[in-house]
């Protein structure tokens, strides 16, 4: 309702140079002279100096809208919200184009709420307004495809997209280039759930040649435009995932392994952490060699520390005999509880356990923990080994307590802290 509040303000451009001024004169002779008033609710629309009877009616029908939906009384504010849709009528003032994004936003809002909305109502309001102007048609194309997709009318819902797909006019064409390319990208991804369900609904005895010239159909736009995505550098997490789905049922681990090494490593595509987490578990899935999956783990270690694949990350490292490998594992552990979602996680606890105990069968281990632990020394014990966590891991956990107690004289040897204290005392 906050974002609402924001539509509902009245825009700055509706009048001319001279009324803006006339206007902050009155601003400034109403706040020098209600000082000591707060208004806790402002009016939507300002009376302006050249109102008519039209522009009164609809300006305190928005007012009346605006309290009805405050107070949720949804179906007042369809009635009033029927009336006011008469403002994409107004030919005067040349505004009704400013105000057809607030007559949709309202409109769908009163909708969500409205105990007897239908989805003819939905379809209704988002083609009146796809059709009132070009400014956001496919915005509101979009809008209405996700709504149909949520009621699980997914052609219907492939079919608006379509229609957006094709829509043309002039130079919006261009300046909406972006949003063009959107709505292909989500088509595509419904080419791929038809294509999906279609290829569920086969038997096992079944394959992918001898089924209808349809699904094949469906396949090749899917694959086509998912690829293309790739061309368009950004977040594509979905459709990334169902391209790679097409590929390795195809069999094509080639193109797959391609295709998520691109989306993880090309420097055009901003950092995303799934990136590297597709990767992963694909090269998981496809049985390769712990040094690739030590790879991608590593960058993801860097981008999220805190990532719960960094238990893997870990088990792969302790496996490894290298010594290098092994103070990396106990970097991974530590990294992972410097995050208070990872505080009362008794196998993480235990994984730094283990890996200490690993690291000291070799040489010049105290003085590798004393370096990893300096720049943790003023707030690491605050996190983990105050007398609240120890009355709360004893009562909770009490086998992590003694784990973590275990830990105090290596990680904290120069500290005494009430953690141990509180150990003793669970003892006696």
């Amino acid at each position: 309702m906050d974002d609402l509040e924001k539509e509902l303000n009245p825009r700055e451009d509706m009048e001319n140079d001279d009324d803006d001024a006339d206007d902050s004169c009155d601003n400034s002779s109403r706040k020098e002279g209600s000082s000591f008033k707060l208004d806790l609710i402002q009016p939507i629309c300002q009376k302006t100096l050249h109102e008519n009877g039209f522009h009164q009616s609809v300006r305190l029908c928005l007012e009346y809208i605006r309290e009805a939906m405050l107070h949720h009384r949804w179906l007042e504010a369809a009635e009033y919200m029927a009336s006011y849709a008469q403002i994409l009528e107004d030919r005067v003032n040349l505004t009704a184009q400013q105000y057809k994004e607030l007559v949709w936003r309202i409109s769908t809002e009163i909708l969500h709420h409205h105990p007897k909305s239908t989805m003819d109502d939905y379809n209704v309001i988002y083609e009146r307004m796809k059709h009132s102007g070009f400014k956001h048609y496919l915005k509101i194309s979009l809008e209405h495809s996700f709504h149909l997709m949520l009621h699980g009318q997914i052609e219907a819902a492939k079919q608006k997209l379509s229609e957006a797909e094709s829509w043309r006019h002039g130079k919006e064409t261009t300046s909406q280039y972006q949003m063009t390319k959107l709505i292909q990208a989500y088509r595509s991804l419904l080419d791929y759930i038809i294509w999906n369900e279609k290829k569920s609904m086969l038997s096992g005895n079944d394959s992918f040649e001898s089924d209808s010239q349809g699904m094949q159909n469906y396949y090749r736009q899917a694959s086509i435009n998912l690829k293309e995505i790739l061309s368009n550098p950004g977040v594509w997490d979905p459709f990334i995932l169902s391209y790679v789905t097409m590929l390795e049922f195809k069999e094509d681990q080639e193109e797959a392994l391609e295709v998520l090494n691109k989306y993880a490593y090309d420097d055009s595509f901003p950092p995303n952490p799934n990136a590297h987490v597709f990767l992963y578990q694909y090269l998981k899935r496809h049985d390769a060699s712990q040094k690739k999956l030590k790879r991608v783990l590593k960058t993801l270690h860097f981008l999220v520390p805190s990532h719960e694949l960094m238990l893997e990350y870990f088990s792969l490292l302790l496996q490894s005999g290298s010594k290098k490998d092994h103070q990396k594992a106990v970097e991974v552990v530590l990294d992972m509880l410097d995050f208070a979602c990872w505080r009362s996680n008794l196998d993480v606890w235990k994984c730094l356990q283990n890996s200490i105990q690993n690291l000291q069968t070799g040489e010049d281990w105290k003085s590798f923990i004393e370096e990893k632990m300096a720049v943790r020394k003023e707030w690491w014990p605050a996190l983990h080994y105050t007398k609240f966590h120890a009355m709360k891991d004893s009562e909770e956990n009490p086998e992590l307590l003694k784990v973590k107690a275990s830990l105090i004289s290596v990680l904290c040897p120069d500290r005494t802290l009430k953690y141990s204290v509180e150990l003793e005392s669970c003892q006696e």
